[in-house]
């Protein structure tokens, strides 16, 4: 059994080992220039996992996650699951008390209502459900979400409080500023890879082979996440609801702020983006908000400039990361 653990360990760090850490100064120069031309503000990291290229534009400035900071407590919750904790199948009871605005559907439904944690997380991805969000930060714990955010080493990431609920704590002091999270470009490029990469343990090496059915989970939600006007805006036109979609991602948005952080599958391998707007001039809450246009132009670049022959679903185990995908013999 330890002999078929570590050679499957052996052959999923081989799939994502890179040979040096590459910088893309040509992309790095076409980020720089489409946020010049934004009305607004642009922070941006790229990286091919498989290849070692990145590139980035203000990586390290910190940003208001808006709904991003999402993906913090997705990663909680399958650091739970994998430590026993908690279960995508346990039970949970959506009451009155606990339904707010905003995003998503639970806050129009009638309770009580029973979910599964599984659900819970899934509307809280799919749709961005605000009160799904709220009802996993209470059976998660805030405290344990950013004692994993700090575990896994992310100085400058913060989930504040629970959405559109007045804080029970004393807050930071920088909370104003950021609302509900912060985080910055390369940050929360770090908690997609993980995810990606299937490293939820805090010291981030990959896990037993059991993690990447957790791992597949998470990846199936961000599969299908339905708002699709940031990152994948000009790199995928299949209809996602039917055809396998080549992009997992997260969106955020605010009045003056659009955030979207992506895995994108392409021919060369997977690629993770995180890209961050902010103090945007147009605020108009339609697909033709500049700042969507914006992100999809970053995602139109990162493609073209590391994968010109475009996006395949198969690069990634959708299912299982952890799990081999058969390479096809090429022909001599």
């Amino acid at each position: 059994m330890l002999k078929v653990f570590l050679s499957t360990l052996l052959l999923v760090s081989a799939s994502f080992v890179v040979a040096q850490s590459v910088p893309d100064a040509s992309l790095e120069a076409q980020f720089k220039t489409i946020a010049a031309e934004h009305h607004g503000h642009l922070a941006v990291y790229a990286e091919n996992l498989r290849t070692g290229q990145h590139a980035s534009f203000d990586a390290d400035e910190p940003v208001q996650t808006a709904s991003v900071i999402k993906l913090t407590i997705l990663l909680d919750a399958a650091e739970q699951i994998r430590a026993g904790h908690a279960t995508l199948d346990e039970k949970l009871v959506l009451t009155k008390a606990n339904q707010v605005q905003g995003s998503g559907v639970l806050g129009e439904l009638t309770t009580p209502l029973p979910l599964t944690l599984g659900d819970t997380l899934t509307l809280m991805v799919v749709l961005s459900d605000n009160t799904a969000t709220n009802l996993a930060i209470d059976r998660l714990g805030l405290d344990h979400i950013n004692a994993t955010i700090r575990g896994i080493g992310l100085k400058n990431t913060y989930l504040y409080k629970k959405v559109y609920v007045p804080a029970t704590a004393p807050m930071p002091a920088d909370q104003p500023r950021f609302g509900l999270g912060k985080t910055t470009a390369r940050e929360m490029a770090d908690v997609m890879r993980r995810i990606v990469e299937c490293k939820l343990s805090l010291d981030g090496f990959p896990g037993p082979p059991d993690d990447g059915a957790i791992c597949g989970a998470l990846l199936t939600m961000l599969r299908h996440q339905q708002d699709r006007d940031s990152l994948p805006r000009y790199i995928e036109s299949v209809d996602t609801s039917e055809e396998g979609s080549a992009i997992g991602n997260k969106t955020g948005a605010l009045d003056q702020v659009r955030n979207d952080v992506a895995v994108i599958s392409t021919k060369n391998g997977p690629v993770v983006i995180a890209a961050f707007t902010w103090d945007n001039v147009d605020q108009r809450w339609t697909g033709d908000n500049e700042a969507e246009k914006t992100l999809g132009r970053v995602g139109e670049a990162v493609l073209k400039a590391w994968s010109p022959s475009g996006l395949d679903p198969a690069t990634i185990n959708w299912v299982n990361p952890l799990a081999i995908i058969p390479q096809i013999p090429t022909k001599p």
